[in-house]
């Protein structure tokens, strides 16, 4: 399984960035043009994924994020987990939506 770091992602133009945490989560802090998808609805719905590109997976820390890439990469998918999550995102001064 790939990782990543949030800046590296971040200074990539358009990247498809998944958010597999909670809705409450979600509502509370995310990545502005992040798509989500709770990793319990991911089995259901990985299809909405686009398959021509590269998916880079976050959580909050990169637990369920990495089993999250993993399933992904099974399914075919090319899927690479971003390391340390939004804490690590937010940490390193990348912008997050905040609230609802």
């Amino acid at each position: 399984m790939q990782s990543i770091t949030p800046a590296e992602v971040h200074a990539q133009d358009g990247a498809y960035i998944l958010d597999v945490r909670e809705p409450s989560e979600w509502a509370e802090r995310h990545v502005e043009g992040a798509h989500h998808i709770p990793l319990g609805e991911l089995v259901a719905r990985f299809s909405e994924l686009p398959v021509d590109e590269t998916v880079y997976v976050m959580c909050l820390v990169g637990g369920r994020s990495a089993q999250a890439t993993q399933f992904l990469e099974v399914q075919g998918y090319e899927a690479v987990n971003m390391s340390g999550g939004i804490d690590a995102w937010q940490g390193q001064g990348l912008p997050v939506v905040a609230g609802a």
